[in-house]
C-alpha cells in the first residue's frame, strides 16, 4: 500500500479544505442551532462539481478514485458532518449502486443528472421495525404486468425530502434476504411521501425523513439488478458507505483535535496556557494518534477498492474503529474546553452530538463486531 498522495490528490484536498473553511465552517453552528439545511454548501458542491465527484466521466462526473473521494469526504466531515452526509449518500450509496448494478439505460437515465446535482439520491433500506436486520424488511413490491406496486415505510432516510431518486429495497417474494429486490423510484412518483424528522440529537441540519410508500407504481425497468438481488445491492452499497463514514469520522476527529489544540493554547489557568499541563496534552496526544489510525484504516479500504480487491472486512473495521474513535475524540474536546464545551459558543458540543450517530447507522458497532468476527472465524453469530 502506497501511502503517498499524488499531486492531484494533494491539490484536491487543499482546494476542498479551503472551501470548507470559507463556506461550510462559518455557518455550521447556526445551521445546527436552527435545524437549517446547509443550502449554501449544497449549492457550492453543485457549482464546483463535487456532487458528481465519483461518477464516471462518460456520464458527466469527475471519475475520481476512491482515495480522492475519501479525502474530500474527510474534509467535509471536518467542516460539518451534515454536509458530508448528503454527499456520501448521494454518491456512495445511490450513484455507486447504479454504476455497479444498473443497466446502461438506467445509468443514462440517472447518472448524468446526478453528476450535476439536478437529481440527488436517497437510500431507502431501514424501516421502523427493521434496522440491523434488513433481510426481515416488510415493504412489499408486487408485480402487476409490466409494473411493480410498492407499499411500506422507511425511516431515518438521509436526503429523503430533497432527493429526486430513491433506491428502495422491498420484498418481491418469499422470506429472508432472497425475497428482497431493489428499485430506482423517482421521488415525484404518486404515493411516495417524505416527512421530515426533527428534534434529532445530532446532525440537526441534515435532511432526514420518514418515507411512506403508498401504492407507488414503477415500471419493471426500475428494478436494479434481478429480483432477489436487493440485499446484495444494499450490502455492496454499505461497503462504500462504511468507507465514506470512516472518512467522515476521521474528519470529525480531526476537527476535535484542531479545536482542542487551539483552545488549549489560548485558555489560561494558574497563570499559563492549559496546553502546558500534562493531562491536557495527554488528551490531545491520545486523540491525535487515534485520528491518524482511523485515517490509515480508511485509506486501506480505498486502496483495496482501487486495486479491485474485496474490501468488505476492511470497511467494517474502518467504520467500527473510526466511529467509536470520533465519539471519544469529541468527548475529549469537550473535556479540554471545560464548561465552555457544554454550550454552543464553541463547536465541540456539536461535534459530540454529530459523532454519536456514527456508531449507529450503516451498521451499529455491535453489528460490525459480528461481521468482523464472522469474517475471521467463518462462523456466524447472527443466527
Amino acid at each position: 500500500m502506497d501511502l503517498a498522495l499524488t499531486p492531484e490528490q494533494e491539490a484536491t484536498k487543499r482546494t476542498v479544505a479551503e472551501w470548507v473553511d470559507a463556506v461550510v465552517v462559518p455557518t455550521a453552528i447556526r445551521n445546527d442551532r436552527e435545524e437549517r439545511f446547509p443550502q449554501e454548501a449544497l449549492d457550492g458542491l453543485k457549482r464546483d462539481g463535487w456532487v458528481g465527484l465519483t461518477i464516471a466521466e462518460e456520464y458527466g462526473g469527475g471519475g475520481a478514485d476512491p482515495l480522492t473521494y475519501c479525502l474530500v469526504i474527510e474534509e467535509l466531515g471536518r467542516g460539518d458532518a451534515n454536509v458530508r452526509s448528503l454527499l456520501s449518500v448521494h454518491l456512495g450509496l445511490v450513484a455507486g449502486s447504479i454504476n455497479r448494478w444498473g443497466t446502461e439505460e438506467q445509468k443514462q437515465q440517472w447518472l448524468p443528472r446526478m453528476a450535476t446535482g439536478e437529481v440527488l439520491g436517497c437510500f431507502c433500506l431501514t424501516e421502523p421495525d427493521h434496522g440491523s436486520d434488513p433481510a426481515g424488511l416488510e415493504s412489499t413490491a408486487v408485480k402487476e404486468g409490466d409494473s411493480y406496486r410498492i407499499n411500506g415505510s422507511k425511516i431515518f432516510i438521509t436526503n429523503g425530502d430533497i432527493a429526486g431518486v430513491a433506491l428502495v429495497m422491498a420484498r418481491t417474494g418469499g422470506e429472508g434476504a432472497r425475497g428482497v429486490s431493489a428499485f430506482l423510484v423517482p421521488c415525484d412518483t404518486p404515493g411516495f411521501s417524505p416527512k421530515p424528522i426533527h428534534g434529532k440529537l445530532g446532525l440537526r441540519s441534515c435532511d432526514t425523513a420518514e418515507i411512506a410508500l403508498d401504492d407507488v407504481i414503477v415500471p419493471a425497468t426500475a428494478l436494479l439488478g434481478q429480483e432477489g438481488d436487493g440485499i446484495k445491492v444494499a450490502l455492496s452499497a454499505l461497503d462504500d458507505g462504511r468507507m465514506s463514514l470512516a472518512a467522515s469520522c476521521t474528519g470529525l476527529g480531526q476537527a476535535a483535535v484542531d479545536a482542542m489544540v487551539s483552545y488549549a493554547k489560548q485558555r489560561e489557568q494558574f497563570g499559563r496556557p492549559i496546553a502546558g499541563f500534562q493531562l491536557v496534552q495527554e488528551l490531545i496526544a491520545d486523540t491525535a494518534v487515534e485520528v491518524e489510525a482511523a485515517r490509515l484504516l480508511t485509506w486501506r479500504v480505498a486502496d483495496l477498492k482501487m486495486r479491485g480487491e474485496k474490501y468488505t472486512l476492511a470497511a467494517s473495521m474502518a467504520k467500527f474503529y473510526a466511529s467509536e474513535m470520533c465519539v471519544r475524540a469529541a468527548n475529549a474536546a469537550v473535556q479540554v474546553h471545560g464548561g465552555y464545551g457544554y454550550v454552543d459558543e464553541f463547536v465541540v458540543g456539536k461535534l459530540l452530538r454529530d459523532s454519536r450517530v456514527t456508531t449507529l447507522y450503516e451498521g451499529t458497532s455491535q453489528v460490525q463486531k459480528l461481521l468482523i468476527g464472522r469474517a475471521l472465524t467463518g462462523i456466524s453469530a447472527f443466527t
